[in-house]
């Protein structure tokens, strides 16, 4: 159990049956009146912010999560297949808890988010950036850089992502997982 006064961001709350961690907290003194709480709150499983306001005092159910590495292995009926990096157990994920999943590539390095009390897994994040090789775009047109124009790339993984017109097949970019887009080109 924890008060209004404990709250930091990324602490994680039973709230309404389900399992929140908070994004941003503000203390609030009105001249008249009792001191409140405002909270933006963001589901651990659905990933949907919502705002709540809690009275200076009460009482709220803190629930403890752990970050684990572990290695995705590959994809079947069943869903994505990780290994536990510690332990060497695999554990087998449905699409919907995994953020960016169309980024994932056999061997690459993820975090499993659980629920610590229950071992339930909650959801899995993908590093910040990750290195994909281009399999296909058209050629870009030589004097065509006047402007911040792109073109449409397809990644070894089969996403495709817009790049700059400088880019060519068979080059290794660095892409962006949160906003799903171009970040550098990466050099041999």
């Amino acid at each position: 159990m924890a008060t209004t006064a404990d709250f930091k961001n990324g602490l994680c709350l039973e709230f309404n049956n389900d399992l929140y961690t908070i994004v941003e907290f503000q203390h609030v003194k009105p001249g008249k009146g009792g001191a409140f709480v405002r909270t933006k709150l963001k589901n651990i499983k659905t990933g949907r912010v919502i705002e709540n306001t809690f009275n200076a005092g009460v009482k709220v159910t803190t629930a403890r999560i752990e970050r684990r590495p572990h290695q995705y292995l590959y994809k079947d009926d069943l869903g994505y297949h990780f290994m536990d990096n510690n332990t060497f157990e695999q554990v087998s994920l449905p699409e919907e808890m995994i953020d960016g999943h169309k980024f994932l590539k056999e061997g690459q390095e993820v975090e499993v988010i659980y629920h610590a009390e229950t071992e339930t897994a909650l959801s899995v994040e993908l590093p910040p950036f990750v290195i994909l090789k281009i399999v296909y775009t058209e050629p870009g047109v030589k004097g065509d850089t006047a402007t911040n124009a792109s073109k449409p790339a397809t990644l070894e993984t089969g996403v495709e992502i817009q790049v700059p017109l400088f880019i060519n097949e068979e080059e290794v970019i660095k892409v962006d997982t949160r906003t799903s887009s171009y970040y550098e080109r990466v050099k041999d």
